[in-house]
């Protein structure tokens, strides 16, 4: 597979697409758990984190645009599983600040390896729709546009 590098202007516009994307799943991952809207609690949950896995994924290509989709999705589950497997470590004061819904929000409260496969296909999902969106953004070449019939 071919990678392109960024113009100082394609990153720029690439950042903002991952920081507009990053911000989207915020938004609607905290909606998803905050708003009580009536859903079954296994879509709230586990929506919430495989929203939580696409985010991630985003905020990895908003560090490294340039990068090729597999390094992104391998960057993206590493944190993701770090991030779960950091529920493992248990202090006092962690533990009282997990209680809270800041920590729950940020940090989670009980490991699950569900929570693991819910990230994964966020981020799978996310990388399906980067590489969808970047595929159809590709340029054709003056010479080879001349030879599309009108």
């Amino acid at each position: 597979m071919m990678r392109l590098s960024l113009s100082s202007n394609e990153a720029i516009k690439a950042r903002l697409c991952y920081g507009a994307a990053a911000l989207a799943a915020i938004i609607s991952g905290s909606a998803l758990r905050l708003v009580p809207v009536g859903l079954p609690y296994a879509i709230v949950k586990y929506g919430g984190s495989t929203i939580w896995g696409a985010m991630v994924y985003a905020m990895v290509a908003f560090c490294v645009p340039f990068a090729r989709l597999r390094t992104i999705i391998l960057i993206a589950l590493s944190i993701a599983v770090l991030s779960e497997l950091f529920r493992l470590y248990q202090t006092p004061e962690l533990d009282a600040f997990r209680r809270t819904l800041a920590g729950q929000l940020l940090l989670g409260r009980i490991f699950s390896v569900w929570n693991i496969v819910a990230y994964a296909a966020g981020i799978m999902l996310a990388a399906a729709a980067d590489g969808a969106f970047k595929r159809s953004r590709i340029q054709v070449s003056p010479a080879a546009r001349s030879s599309f019939p009108e």
